[in-house]
């Protein structure tokens, strides 16, 4: 099994990076995190060769944000590290807003590139709404983005929480580079599109890659977990890692040692038979959240 996926055919990352959405806080509603912990979590983060790292200029809570604490720990950036993010989801003071527009997306790029500190993105999602109102069309607000990536200001394009219809829409545009949805162990509902990107060459980057909402109790990855020594959360990585050559799992954590156990699970290998019935388990579909 590869370790590393050539993003957009010039960008080799690790296919275990690291997502952003928790450094702030643990949840959209608090409580927030410890400031000086996420600068260390993120320096650690790219000592132990993580060089992909996704986060949003909506993630954020009071005075942290995910961007600025990337910025911080971070910049100046190593020349390997891809930096991803996405646009689409807008918060408000009181809470979330409606989607942004096509009117709207330049200035949102531009709030990534300000927190970030960069005169460019490495990639860019469109994030779009819920699963069960995301049928609407998706074109124009694509071919904004489009726009900006002609500008210099993006270098690749992906999508987010879309179905394959949506990534047909725009293919024609301009190339998607990434698909980001939700899908884990637990959830395995979006198959058909994993698929097509696999004969695309999309790369597919599960959001929530550990179910988001704690762990699953579940004897049968227990009993392979404590197979390999190894912890649920490192089977359940692994698991994603050999479901399908496209995919890349970018779990996130504010802690150090919740880090170190991620990360190592890049070396974890389960065998045919292991991932065979893994991928057996069912899950009962449940809502989406940004």
């Amino acid at each position: 099994m590869t370790k590393h996926w050539m993003l957009g055919g010039d960008r080799r990352v690790s296919r275990l990076g690291f997502g952003a959405m928790r450094l702030p806080a643990r949840s959209w509603d608090g409580p927030a995190g410890d400031r000086e912990t996420a600068l260390a979590v993120l320096r650690r983060a790219v000592e132990l060769g993580v060089d992909h790292i996704d986060t949003a200029a909506f993630y954020a809570y009071g005075d942290l944000s995910a961007n600025e604490l990337i910025r911080t720990a971070l910049r100046p950036y190593p020349e390997d590290l891809v930096i991803a993010t996405k646009v689409g989801p807008r918060r408000g003071p009181e809470g979330w807003l409606s989607e942004a527009g096509p009117g709207d997306l330049r200035a949102a790029v531009e709030e990534n590139l300000a927190g970030l500190g960069r005169d460019h993105l490495d990639l860019v999602y469109l994030r779009v709404g819920l699963m069960e109102t995301r049928d609407e069309p998706i074109g124009e607000r694509f071919a904004v983005l489009a726009g900006l990536r002609e500008e210099g200001l993006i270098r690749h394009l992906g999508l987010s929480n879309v179905t394959a219809g949506q990534l047909a829409q725009v293919r024609d545009v301009a190339p998607v580079v990434a698909v980001q949805n939700h899908f884990h162990l637990t959830r395995q509902d979006d198959l058909d599109l994993l698929a097509e990107c696999e004969r695309a060459g999309i790369a597919y980057v599960p959001f929530f890659p550990l179910g988001g909402f704690g762990l699953p109790d579940d004897e049968r990855i227990g009993r392979i977990a404590e197979r390999h020594g190894a912890t649920v959360a490192q089977v359940m990585l692994a698991w994603l890692l050999a479901r399908s050559p496209v995919t890349l799992a970018i779990p996130g954590t504010s802690s150090l040692a919740h880090l170190a156990e991620n990360v190592a699970a890049a070396d974890l290998v389960l065998d045919e038979g292991e991932v065979a019935e893994l991928n057996a388990l069912a899950h009962r579909k449940t809502d989406i959240l940004l």
